[in-house]
């Protein structure tokens, strides 16, 4: 009988390292900067945060990306609906004014 391939570890099932975090490369909001994004499952979403694209709150446990520029750091890290960041090229980024 044949052997078969092993399977595929999880390492290599993900991104690329980017420093000492995972993730994946797009490009932002406004298409000239790259962005380090990170996808967050529901069950380690502990916090509530606040969506730069719509300007509602990210309740805990529930899925989400965390994005931040890929030449700046991790303390600039925004954490985006899956939906706002899909449509981060459709719209702007909602300021907040207090």
């Amino acid at each position: 009988m044949p052997r078969r391939k092993p399977p595929a570890s999880s390492q290599d099932r993900r991104s690329a390292p980017l420093g000492d975090v995972f993730g994946r490369t797009e490009s932002g909001p406004d298409r000239d900067e790259t962005y380090i994004v990170r996808s967050i499952p529901g069950s380690r979403a502990v916090k509530t945060y606040r969506c730069p694209g719509c300007d509602h709150e990210i309740p805990p446990g529930v899925a989400h990306i965390v994005a931040w520029q890929a030449d700046g750091g991790e303390d600039d890290r925004r954490h985006w609906h899956q939906g706002c960041w899909n449509g981060r090229r459709t719209r702007r980024i909602t300021r907040r004014w207090s």
